[in-house]
């Protein structure tokens, strides 16, 4: 659970800087609507695209499972902050109240097992395609079965809570540095020396998997302003 309510805490402070104190009303301090479940239903269709799916294009090229665990820890950015607004708005409890629910999940005691193992090409598409219709559907949100499908899919990705955290973290304050550095008005610079920021941020990990969310910033920052002064 500790791990759950720290990422559901980084989440919490991220989209307040990004968003504004009253994100959870669903409205960004600039005025403008937030839809989490389209963010999710969009993410997953980017996600689709690490796989050779398509009959008639690349029909030989292997899955992209690499790219397909980052962009799973992005949808699980967006489902948090659904959760998040859900409790909020539905008077559910507060954060800790959320993980709590979130840790008695049949399915967290899958994810919170070693794993690295994958699933087949299709299996995945498909429990990728039912996240998608937990956030279409014009049902009234499900979010217990949302989160479930999710850490389904976190099994058949080759992840784990702990990968799954570590990525996170990772990702999170990948997010924080961007938004600090100009991704809004279009200045960040999201291509570093021809690496993508993300493969940058991965990179750094692996290197220290024991790197605090403070200092993976500073180094994403000590990186970052090499790139700019080239």
């Amino acid at each position: 659970m500790d791990k759950i309510l720290l990422m559901l805490q980084l989440q919490a402070t991220l989209n307040e800087s990004t968003n504004g104190e009253k994100w959870t009303d669903g409205i960004t301090k600039n005025g403008k609507v937030i839809n989490w479940k389209r963010c999710i239903y969009m993410e997953c269709a980017e996600m689709i695209d690490s796989f050779s799916w398509k009959h008639w294009k690349n029909i030989d090229k292997e899955a992209d499972w690499a790219n397909l665990q980052i962009e799973v820890v992005d949808v699980w950015h967006f489902i948090m902050s659904l959760a998040i607004e859900n409790y909020a708005q539905t008077q559910r409890g507060i954060l800790e109240d959320l993980a709590l629910n979130i840790s008695h999940l049949s399915t967290f005691s899958k994810i919170n097992t070693k794993n690295e193992l994958f699933a087949t090409q299709d299996e995945t598409i498909q429990k990728i395609e039912f996240i998608m219709l937990d956030t279409l559907s014009k049902e009234t949100l499900n979010l217990e079965k949302l989160i479930s499908d999710f850490f389904d899919l976190v099994i058949m990705s080759g992840l784990d809570l702990e990968s799954l955290y570590k990525l996170y973290v990772g990702k999170n304050i990948l997010n924080q540095f961007r938004q600090d550095h100009g991704y809004k008005d279009g200045s960040y610079i999201k291509v570093w020396d021809g690496k993508e920021d993300n493969v940058v941020m991965k990179k750094v990990l692996d290197a220290n998997s024991s790197l605090a969310p403070k200092a993976l910033y500073a180094e994403l920052e000590k990186v970052y302003q090499t790139l700019s002064k080239s």
